[in-house]
């Protein structure tokens, strides 16, 4: 056998011995419960997700799972309880990683399936058949990284708390140190890794936001919000709000549906971008109602949307097929994020626009005599229904409530 030779196999047993480290280095505990979270993660959700997102959200919640299964083994070790033999514990730790794989495959199958139940429901094209390998991959390398940084974390501490040990006493160090380890942390994460990530989400949502579909041309109908007639612009609207007013049933489609006359359906949506405070964007709604002869309907509804300005058009179109058209719906965009990330960066700014557009509707209609004013009712989904439903004091309308509200799938109780 010559010298390279033996050097090569030399390499590849230290590399073999190194990956079976590194596996066995891995928590049975924490394997199994991250795989039920990761299992939980793919599951039909309220609102479709593309494969990245998905990936993502799967393998943060590996990676919980994961954390929650290590605390819970070091317990048991720290109160001293009975652990199994290493022998019994190996073999333990490959029965479990074998359920785990299994376990991650069986839900990755069915999760084009499950995703596509939503799609379907919401109208849009089926996901692709690859994707779910895509998202394992993601998930993969998500638990990973964050699995690394957790470990990075432990090893900053165990530095620093050992070279305090030297000068204080140990338990002393040990708190100074984790102390330490979380500050670095912190800082890096916060001041590098979120600002520049929040800043590229922003940026790319924002793009998205502005971009105009060259299929949805601005409506010739000048009680239409976005026409020449309005004095909000086509291009102001945002996305979502170009998609709202252009869609939903007209005066022909609920005509022909119903048998009798109809009305055309009013939408008015103001764009994140039609003005520059909150309040200004919730005058030029009233006033784009006023415009469009909104209040002498029959019904208006104030629909709080999702993160990216979205509004469900199975709810409106049912609304507006119901009162044959004579209805008329309000909605400001407060974000063009999606609505985890608008959660997590701008939390009160979907409540501040809801309860300023709340504000402005509510108290010109409460201004109208009682038999000459629609029913006034409020809708939300998911994000939305939380906003929608932190939009008003109950006992600020006590005296003259609102008729009703429909709130999908708040994203906590309400």
């Amino acid at each position: 056998m010559t010298a390279p030779d033996t050097d090569r196999r030399t390499v590849v047993a230290a590399l073999q011995g190194q990956l079976l480290a590194l596996v066995a280095s891995f928590c049975t505990v924490g394997l199994l419960l991250g795989t039920l979270f990761f299992a939980a993660s793919l599951t039909p959700s309220l609102l479709p997700r593309d494969y990245a997102l998905q990936g993502v959200l799967s393998g943060v919640s590996f990676a919980a799972g994961y954390g929650i299964g290590v605390f819970a083994r070091w317990l048991w070790g720290y109160l001293e309880l009975p652990s199994p033999a290493p022998h019994v514990e190996l073999i333990v730790k490959a029965v479990a990683t074998v359920l785990s794989l299994a376990t991650a495959f069986a839900f990755l199958w069915r999760a084009s399936d499950w995703q596509n139940s939503i799609h379907a429901l919401m109208g849009l094209e089926p996901v692709e058949g690859s994707r779910p390998l895509e998202v394992g991959v993601i998930a993969l390398a998500v638990f990973i990284v964050i699995v690394m940084l957790a470990r990075l974390f432990k090893l900053t501490l165990h530095i620093v708390s050992e070279w305090l040990k030297r000068y204080i006493p140990r338990r002393v160090a040990n708190v100074l140190g984790a102390a330490v380890a979380i500050l670095l942390f912190w800082s890096v994460a916060d001041g590098v890794m979120l600002r520049y990530g929040l800043r590229l989400a922003d940026s790319s949502f924002q793009r998205l936001d502005a971009l105009i579909e060259s299929d949805i041309a601005p409506p010739a109908d000048p009680l239409k919000t976005g026409s020449a007639a309005s004095p909000i612009g086509w291009e102001e609207l945002g996305r979502a709000g170009r998609l709202f007013v252009s869609t939903g049933p007209n005066a022909t489609d609920l005509a022909t549906f119903t048998g009798s006359a109809a009305l055309e359906p009013i939408r008015v949506f103001v764009g994140l971008n039609s003005a520059d405070t909150v309040e200004e964007r919730a005058t030029l709604a009233l006033e784009e109602l006023k415009r469009t002869g909104a209040f002498e309907r029959s019904a208006l509804v104030i629909v709080t949307p999702t993160g990216t300005g979205w509004i469900d058009p199975a709810a409106m179109d049912m609304l507006e097929y119901l009162h044959r058209g004579d209805v008329a719906s309000v909605a400001v965009q407060y974000s063009y994020l999606t609505s985890w990330l608008s959660l997590l960066i701008e939390p009160g700014y979907g409540a501040d626009t809801a309860r300023a557009l709340f504000n402005v509707v509510y108290d010109y209609w409460t201004s109208l005599p009682t038999d000459a004013r629609p029913k006034l009712y409020l809708h939300g989904l998911s994000l939305g229904a939380l906003n929608s439903d932190l939009s008003f004091n109950i006992f600020d309308i006590v005296g003259d409530p609102f008729q009703g509200a429909l709130w999908s799938g708040p994203r906590f109780p309400v």
